[in-house]
């Protein structure tokens, strides 16, 4: 059975491995002028089945719809996505992506691998294996990026 100190070296590391993978991800992402917070946005419109209200949007972020509107701002001055008008509801508001929005989200699954990689480089294939069923079995959680 595992003692608390293993069960907290091990929360530490894991820790310390998830704040070098976003400071790699950050900066493989800063060329695009993409912040992480509005990368995360537009991933979560990439998996909506339609555009989702801008609520929507707050509520699957787990934000407060005034970050949404900001980030939506944000990403609406850079091109990847638009604001359209719900045809259900005149005084709601959905987001969609450009084709601007879905050749950012391609340069940032690029980003995102190239700091994954950057990272697991000194494993072997076989470890990346091991460590990828570990993390999948440390993140049975539902999926909360979909609309």
């Amino acid at each position: 059975m595992p003692t608390p100190e293993t069960s907290g070296n091990l929360t530490e590391q894991l820790l310390r491995l998830t704040r070098r993978l976003h400071r790699a991800q950050k900066r493989h992402m800063e060329p695009l002028g993409i912040t992480p917070a509005q990368s995360r946005l537009l991933r979560t419109l990439a998996h909506c089945d339609g555009p989702p209200r801008m609520a929507d949007l707050a509520q699957r972020l787990e934000v407060v719809p005034r970050a949404v509107t900001t980030l939506v701002d944000a990403l609406e001055a850079h091109g990847s996505v638009r604001r359209a008008p719900d045809p259900a509801n005149r005084r709601a508001v959905r987001v969609e992506l450009t084709d601007a929005g879905r050749a950012t989200l391609r340069a940032l699954r690029d980003a995102r691998r190239t700091a994954a990689e950057d990272i697991l480089a000194p494993l072997s294939d076989r470890q990346r294996e091991v460590l990828g069923e570990l993390l999948d079995t440390l993140a049975d959680t539902p999926d909360h990026g979909r609309c």
